[in-house]
């Protein structure tokens, strides 16, 4: 008789402009037992001013600043646009923290997934990379890659680097434009890590009802291969 699956723990990181609170409804989209039975953690990102004058066109009547992860310098976002790698890390630092409490409190770190959505996405991308030991796995929906000066890349683990990677990005993103997700695994490989991307036509800056899908069978998946390792 197979063991059960261990219970997971999932952290979901809300785009630019969001909340936590506001994306909890997401726990609720899946009918699996293993996603069901997770525990989730929805943290949101302080409000920052936004150094991209032009940030007001895509985010209306906020007062004291933007609730984001780190500083954003140009909307569309793309492979080439520069990066607040300062302030990413100060949030990874963030997040790491929620990572080491669930994992003292007796969570295996490989039953341990980080997803995100747009800036979420790209936090949680470099949150996986940058956490020391083997995660479940990091999840990027309409993201990029947030960092590339190699004082950083070179804290990337070689535990770290099994971690694995899903990225989705629709081809006709136009917030985090499709080239800034194809620029992920070339990045990946160079640093020996690979990643599942899925890419989807038509497809906006949106996360679809596939991609839902798709991602509850993935984290089943990995955390199957968990309980039997």
């Amino acid at each position: 008789m197979a063991p059960n699956p261990p219970r997971g723990f999932i952290i979901w990181l809300h785009g630019m402009g969001g909340s936590g609170p506001a994306n909890e409804y997401v726990k609720t989209l899946f009918e699996s037992a293993e996603l069901k039975e997770s525990k989730w953690a929805f943290p949101s990102a302080p409000r920052r001013p936004i150094s991209f004058k032009g940030v007001n066109r895509f985010f209306h009547g906020y007062q004291g600043g933007i609730p984001a992860w780190f500083d954003i310098y140009a909307i569309p976002m793309t492979a080439d646009s520069p990066r607040d790698e300062k302030g990413l890390l100060e949030t990874v630092e963030t997040i790491h923290a929620l990572i080491d409490n669930e994992v003292a409190a007796g969570t295996d770190p490989e039953n341990i997934f980080v997803c995100g959505f747009s800036q979420g996405a790209a936090t949680a991308f470099a949150t996986a990379l940058l956490y020391p030991k083997t995660l479940g796995g990091g999840v990027v929906f309409a993201g990029w890659v947030p960092f590339s000066s190699p004082s950083i890349i070179n804290r990337i683990t070689p535990e770290a680097k099994k971690t694995p990677i899903l990225w989705f990005h629709g081809e006709a993103d136009r917030m985090a434009v499709f080239g800034a997700g194809q620029a992920a695994p070339p990045f990946l490989e160079k640093i020996g890590m690979t990643c599942e991307f899925k890419a989807y036509p038509n497809v906006g800056h949106t996360i679809t009802p596939e991609q839902y899908q798709y991602l509850e069978s993935w984290i089943q998946k990995c955390l199957q291969s968990s309980s039997s390792s």
